[in-house]
């Protein structure tokens, strides 16, 4: 079973449809219990830093523990940005920190927030990537970016005024910046690459 963590802030249909789409049996998770039945876990995300982290806060004790059990874990978008220790946007909030780093906000000469199909270009070659090429295009709607510290997890980038963190891995734990969801056959084929992932 994949679960969507819902903390009332995701895109949870448009994750849940595109999941039940490549026959990954879905389900909506409410309660952080229900986190221990999961193959594998999506953390979706629309809205502030802050308030993220304050629905997620009854999640991150369970989600920490399927992370340390090897769980397979996606975080889309800002679901990406919590993993991180902080961010701009909300300077009082503090992120999961399961990576080390922060979240800035765009550069003031483009256009913010980046809304809209970008090409990646890919660093390294990891499970999430398999299928994909360089120049590929995904969607994106966002206003702040990731800077981790530790560079090696950056796997793909895209570029808006400056090179912008696409995709990260790291052993069990995979983000993504762009929207998978929505981002046609080419983002359901980073689902079918993390569904995969939880049936080794």
């Amino acid at each position: 079973m994949i679960a969507i963590v819902d903390y009332e802030m995701g895109n949870l249909f448009s994750i849940y449809n595109a999941l039940d789409h490549i026959g990954a049996s879905p389900q909506i998770i409410t309660q952080p219990s229900e986190l221990q039945k999961a193959d594998g876990i999506v953390v979706p995300g629309v809205g502030s830093f802050g308030m993220c982290m304050e629905r997620l806060g009854p999640f991150e004790r369970n989600l920490r523990e399927a992370l340390e059990k090897g769980v397979p874990i996606l975080g889309i978008c800002i679901g990406m940005q919590v993993l991180f220790e902080r961010s701009e946007e909300s300077p009082e909030a503090h992120g999961f920190g399961w990576l080390e780093g922060e979240v800035i906000r765009l550069p003031a000469d483009v256009m913010i927030p980046q809304m809209g199909w970008n090409d990646i270009s890919i660093n390294s070659k990891v499970e999430i990537l398999d299928g994909i090429s360089e120049g590929d295009r995904f969607y994106f709607v966002h206003s702040y970016h990731c800077v981790p510290a530790d560079n090696s997890l950056v796997v793909a980038t895209t570029n808006h005024g400056v090179d912008i963190v696409a995709v990260i891995s790291r052993d069990n734990l995979c983000a993504t910046q762009f929207h998978p969801e929505k981002s046609g056959p080419k983002g359901l084929m980073i689902l079918e690459n993390f569904v995969r992932s939880t049936r080794c």
